[in-house]
């Protein structure tokens, strides 16, 4: 029993789960500066949602990897290739798959919750994350353009404005246009992740984007993603729609630059610096949103 449990927490992937932390709590940061009241109850709730779907995809995608065999063909990185779980110990798996649809129960139940207590507008919002949630590996990898977008549509727009509907009742154009940032950020997490797995993905029948436009468009679009996170952050600050002090997100840039360097070697065939690049865009990835909300709390 104590390894099954410890085989489902490895699949699990708990320090990823810091992503939805984070962005959860940008989104709670910015109602709060806004002025709405907040409601305790909506914020746990919100986060347990957010932990339980983005737990559910981990647990899933451990799940079709290992039944793929792609767990055999992936050479792991502390950053990509899953946590080998269940290529250890294969038994687990049902343990494993079961507890990813338990999860998924968890995020069904509360968004019944706030059908019931906040209001309707939360059920198309549901709706797109669960399907993502459960399409992601069995599906969505086989379309490079639709792979290469669904997990910041799943962090970005559904996570930040599932969060500020949940404790306003309501979505503004300020929080669709903050939810780019982690959108275009987690687009370059995924991204990026998927190049040391390009020979592996290949042999099973994925088609994400590094597989089917190459390495170098692919680095091309991880610069424009870039540029468009910390660009749109600029931009709210510049038309006065967030706060001077939110300009702290981009003390992030002091990991941006020895990342894109690193990447440039990357592009020029030398591959050995990748696993940097991988480690630098995590603590982008954590850093900027959670920067960004601990400015929107004090300026409030």
């Amino acid at each position: 029993m104590k390894t099954g449990l410890l085989t489902l927490w490895r699949a699990l992937r708990p320090p990823f789960l810091l992503l939805s932390v984070v962005v959860v709590l940008l989104a709670t940061a910015l109602t709060v500066w806004e002025g709405h009241p907040f409601n305790g109850l909506h914020f746990t709730l919100a986060l347990l949602g957010a932990l339980a779907a983005h737990g559910a995809v981990n647990l899933l995608n451990e799940y079709e990897d290992w039944r793929s065999g792609l767990d055999s063909l992936t050479e792991r990185t502390p950053f990509s290739g899953g946590s080998g779980a269940l290529q250890q110990h294969p038994e687990y798996a049902g343990l494993v798959q079961a507890a990813a649809f338990f999860l998924l129960g968890v995020v069904f139940a509360i968004g019944v919750y706030f059908y019931l207590y906040v209001g309707m507008g939360i059920v198309p919002i549901g709706l797109v994350g669960l399907g993502l949630v459960v399409l992601y590996t069995s599906t969505l990898t086989r379309h490079p353009w639709l792979c290469l977008i669904a997990a910041g549509l799943a962090f970005g727009p559904l996570m930040v404005l599932g969060t500020y509907y949940v404790l306003t009742g309501q979505i503004s154009q300020r929080a669709v246009v903050v939810s780019l940032i982690p959108f275009f950020l987690v687009n370059n997490l995924l991204l990026l992740n998927q190049i040391p797995d390009m020979a592996a993905d290949r042999q099973v029948g994925r088609r994400t984007f590094p597989i089917v436009m190459g390495l170098p468009l692919t680095l091309q679009v991880f610069d424009f993603f870039l540029l468009g996170a910390y660009g749109v952050l600029v931009l709210l600050v510049a038309s006065a729609m967030l706060p001077t002090l939110a300009l702290l997100g981009l003390m992030t840039l002091i990991f941006a630059l020895p990342m894109l360097l690193a990447l440039r070697w990357v592009r020029a065939g030398r591959t050995s610096v990748l696993p940097r690049a991988l480690a630098l865009n995590v603590v982008i990835n954590l850093l900027t949103p959670l920067l960004i909300a601990v400015a929107l709390w004090w300026a409030a």
